[in-house]
């Protein structure tokens, strides 16, 4: 081979080697994602480990870049931003639109029903709760990644309630479906934003509420107009929140990023729940510091309420088929569980 052939050849090796480089760089994806927390607490720092997460299993290949609640569109406004593609990707809390879409009440959380979160983690990932939650988003123009599923929520009462009976004619604010549950047992439920919950319970315009988790609740000041804490949360026992997806954005990433954020998601939901947990020990000592009881529920009492519940549930579905679906297999699983 002559001098001239060999710098030839030396030139198109040169090409060649350069192209993968282009290819990985055309690659590259960047997406957008509007958490549901406020900057600066528990979840929204698990929300940057789940981005970071994201981007070191694709090689930094697959950037999201994470924004606050509301930082993007008011939170009613994310479900259908992210059908549009304002941006591509929202966390969520399902029951926000149960009232448009019935199966989301069953895949948010499930008043008196599962205790723990491992299993109802289980019925997502053993039981076909995760293909169904994707049937149900389908119909909505977008794709369910995958839950964040954590602990109960407690109850924080300016009257002392050692039975759920204690509970009827009492005024609670409580949510979605929790709210026609608890609407059932004989509580006088009054709606109120999260925001109102403080001033609801200072002003007596509520006796009892649900808002949010112990630590969050702490850094609220519930303690301060509120003297119970009852658990377990039985109105909201355990909790699943959402990764959803643009449909379209989600079809066009390469198998591999799929996968990326199916792990991070999954990864994200353990530590999440475990760092609660832990949390949970230290925040309650410190309610106790400021002269807040801690009630305990009787368990005997909790499935006897549990049991007129399921006919709550059964409503909730409006007859929508995927629902009943849904509901059907919770209550089988519940069943083979011992629960009901």
């Amino acid at each position: 081979m002559n001098r001239r052939s060999l710098l030839v050849g030396a030139g198109l090796g040169g090409v060649a080697l350069a192209l993968p480089s282009a290819v990985r760089a055309q690659d590259a994806i960047q997406w957008r994602m509007q958490a549901l927390w406020d900057a600066g607490t528990t979840p929204f720092e698990f929300e940057k480990r789940f981005v970071e997460r994201v981007a070191e299993l694709t090689d930094n290949r697959f950037q999201i870049t994470l924004f606050s609640a509301g930082q993007l569109v008011p939170a009613s406004q994310a479900f259908d931003a992210v059908r549009s593609n304002a941006f591509q990707m929202m966390k969520t809390f399902d029951g926000y639109e149960a009232g448009k879409i019935p199966s989301f009440a069953f895949t948010s959380t499930i008043p008196f029903g599962f205790p723990e979160s491992d299993q109802y983690e289980a019925w997502f990932y053993e039981q076909g709760g995760l293909d169904w939650a994707r049937e149900a988003y389908a119909k909505a123009g977008l794709f369910y990644i995958a839950p964040t599923v954590y602990g109960e929520e407690p109850i924080h009462s300016k009257v002392r309630m050692e039975t759920i009976a204690d509970m009827a004619g009492k005024k609670g604010r409580f949510v979605g479906l929790a709210a026609a549950v608890m609407a059932e047992l004989g509580v006088s439920v009054t709606p109120m934003a999260t925001s109102e919950v403080y001033s609801g319970l200072e002003k007596g315009l509520i006796d009892f509420a649900d808002r949010g988790d112990l630590t969050a609740n702490y850094e609220a000041g519930l303690g301060e107009v509120a003297k119970y804490i009852i658990l377990p949360g039985v109105h909201q026992p355990t909790t699943a929140t959402s990764y959803v997806a643009n449909t379209a954005a989600y079809n066009a990433l390469p198998d591999s990023f799929k996968a990326a954020l199916a792990v991070a998601a999954r990864e994200i939901s353990g530590s999440l729940r475990q760092h609660i947990l832990v949390q949970n020990v230290h925040v309650l000592k410190k309610y106790e510091e400021q002269g807040v009881e801690i009630i305990q529920l009787d368990q005997g009492d909790i499935l006897a309420a549990r049991l007129k519940a399921v006919e709550a549930w059964k409503k909730a579905t409006k007859d929508d088929e995927l629902a009943t679906k849904i509901l059907d297999s919770q209550i089988a699983f519940m069943t083979s569980l011992g629960l009901l």
